[in-house]
């Protein structure tokens, strides 16, 4: 008899919806709310229109700051809002010093 070789399954998250956006506010604590743009033809009139949709996610580490551009995940609910978490910040915001005057 052939002998059957098993390879061990992933023990991975499976298929999760990931997002890349920009966040627009880190004021709460462990969390921020992430912008995520979409575009697409309008039904009727195909003009290419721009959507947003705003998310909150979970920042273990308060390392995202406003204006970065990060990919988050989806997750088991963390709170009434919270559905998501950071995965990686993709790119830091450019640091501008423009004096107020």
């Amino acid at each position: 008899m052939a002998e059957t070789i098993t390879t061990p399954v992933e023990s991975g998250r499976g298929h999760r919806k990931e997002r890349v956006g920009l966040v627009i506010s880190n004021k709460m604590t462990k969390t921020i709310i992430v912008r995520v743009e979409r575009r697409f033809p309008h039904p009727r009139y195909k003009k290419v229109v721009t959507g947003y949709s705003k998310f909150y996610a979970h920042d273990e580490k308060s390392e995202a700051k406003v204006g970065d551009q990060v990919r988050i995940e989806e997750t088991r609910p963390l709170s009434k809002l919270k559905n998501w978490r950071l995965v990686e910040v993709v790119e830091r915001a450019t640091q501008t010093t423009t004096a107020a005057v």
